[in-house]
């Protein structure tokens, strides 16, 4: 595995001759001549006077702060003056109201300066969650190597966080594992690739892509939304006397029907994935993401039945979308869900992890979310799995979309003990977009022309659209009031 050097990082992802340092000459500790004649040599083998360099520059025109761990020298660690370095530039970059672009290479914390420079980790991940909450986005590319306690600071609280292929990251760095516990890890835990499949991490991106993730990431947060509607076409459904609630049901089990990933594909102008809740979970029945559409950006977090074989949505799912709310609000970005599901994971690994809370905590999450949310119903939306995902300031439902408490054919079992009346218990549920328009559950109908099966392109882009002048509408709107509202219209559903 090759180290990238930190001014290689810079090159790499800052328009050309762009960056402007904001570091000073570091203050030595006085801990002695055989320190001062470490630092002395590790200056001029790096050609760095620290362990870090932080500065400005600009991605794509954009101004922005970054700070890159220099892993030549003294192995990246950090003592007293690079975790000041570090702790000022985060600071300047909130003051000034700038992105801030991360990259550790580090072992973590500097063993010759013990003890208080450890406890320099306290005011990094202080100054961190400053920015954070100030609403500015904090991205994170980790290098080979990245561990101890630089990896538990400012090298885990990335809004997005990517790493280098085959990049060792970890908490214990292998050599100390061994001393310490006799053994090894086994081989491959402490790769890059596996934080990703695990959910630790955000995905890995080689260095020659990431100024092209870093900027998609920029655009996605700081393009401002549009202030026009968009014309969606035909925008008023009425019921069909010859669509019955069992037609949807059948429709939306379509195996060509257009789901969450087709939606994106055909729609989307860029879209960054995330994965996973960070904490080591990950659950590919939701996909989640930051994502642009025509006017509009927002934190995505959808259910795509048929991508998945019709997977069952887990607990696991459900705090992945949770971390989406929390990015959501964090940024300020409105929130988009997309309701496609079969429902609720009813195995006893869902029952074990803690379902039925789950769906509460999202539920509730959702609910009283303080950014602009605007669900949207694709396809099936079957049980607690689809309802956590619908509390909304607006829904929008596609013309054979629906929702209800079991399928039909499960509610038919309760009532009939025989799934026989599947298609009276649809009727009688009021599943159908038009019954859920009629009592206030849903804002709008997008048509079907006559089915999204049949035309998915335009299908696709009449949702997005409609979803897109609700958004518009949304963010004209106090915070306040507009929670007010969203708690007002769950209580007052009429019966169609």
């Amino acid at each position: 595995m090759s180290r990238i050097p930190a001014q290689q990082v810079l090159d790499a992802v800052l328009d050309p001759g762009t960056f402007r340092s904001w570091d000073t000459p570091p203050i030595d500790p006085q801990l002695g001549p055989e320190y001062a004649a470490q630092l002395a040599r590790a200056r001029q083998r790096s050609g760095v006077d620290e362990a870090v360099m932080t500065g400005e520059g600009l991605i794509a025109g954009r101004r922005v702060a970054v700070a890159a761990g220099e892993f030549a020298f003294l192995a990246g660690s950090f003592g007293a003056a690079a975790s000041e370095r570090l702790i000022a530039a985060v600071e300047r970059a909130t003051a000034e109201g700038l992105p801030f672009l991360a990259s550790p290479s580090s072992g973590g914390t500097r063993m010759q300066e013990g003890t208080p420079a450890f406890l320099q980790m306290v005011s990094i991940g202080q100054s961190v969650m400053a920015h954070r909450r100030a609403g500015l986005p904090y991205l994170v590319y980790l290098r080979d190597p990245t561990t101890g306690g630089v990896l538990a600071s400012w090298g885990s609280l990335g809004h997005v966080t990517v790493a280098q292929p085959g990049a060792l990251i970890g908490f214990l760095g292998p050599r100390v594992r061994e001393v310490i516990l006799g053994e090894p890890f086994a081989e491959g835990v402490q790769v890059a690739e596996n934080l990703a499949r695990r959910g630790v991490i955000d995905g890995v991106v080689p260095l020659d892509e990431l100024r092209d993730v870093a900027t998609l990431v920029l655009d996605v947060l700081l393009t401002p939304s549009r202030t026009e509607h968009l014309d969606i076409g035909r925008a008023v459904v009425e019921a069909r006397p010859d669509r019955g609630a069992w037609d949807s049901v059948t429709a939306t089990r379509r195996r060509d029907r257009p789901g969450l990933r087709d939606l994106l594909r055909l729609t989307a102008q860029g879209f960054i994935p995330l994965r996973g809740t960070g904490s080591g979970e990950s659950d590919l029945t939701v996909i989640f993401g930051l994502a642009r559409f025509l006017g509009f950006s927002c934190v995505l977090i959808g259910q795509d039945r048929l991508a998945q074989q019709d997977d069952y949505l887990g607990p696991a799912a459900l705090r992945v979308a949770q971390r989406g709310f929390q990015l959501a609000e964090e940024l300020g970005l409105p929130i988009v869900t997309v309701i496609d599901t079969p429902g609720a994971d009813l195995s006893a690994e869902g029952e074990n992890g803690g379902m039925a809370g789950e769906i509460a905590r999202t539920l509730g999450a959702l609910a009283t979310a303080d950014v602009p949310v605007v669900s949207v119903i694709l396809g099936e939306g079957t049980g607690g799995g689809a309802l956590a995902l619908m509390p909304a300031d607006r829904t929008v439902c596609a013309e054979h979309a629906w929702i209800a408490p079991l399928p039909p054919e499960g509610a038919s079992a309760i009532v009939h003990r025989t799934d026989d009346y599947a298609a009276d218990m649809a009727e009688g549920h009021h599943i159908r977009a038009v019954d859920l328009l009629a009592m206030g559950a849903v804002d709008q109908v997008v048509p079907e022309c006559p089915d999204a099966a049949d035309e998915p392109e335009a299908f696709c882009h009449r949702i997005v659209r409609a979803t897109g002048n609700h958004i518009i509408d949304l963010l004209g709107v106090a915070p306040d009031e507009r929670l007010d509202a969203r708690r007002r219209r769950y209580r007052n559903l009429t019966r169609p």
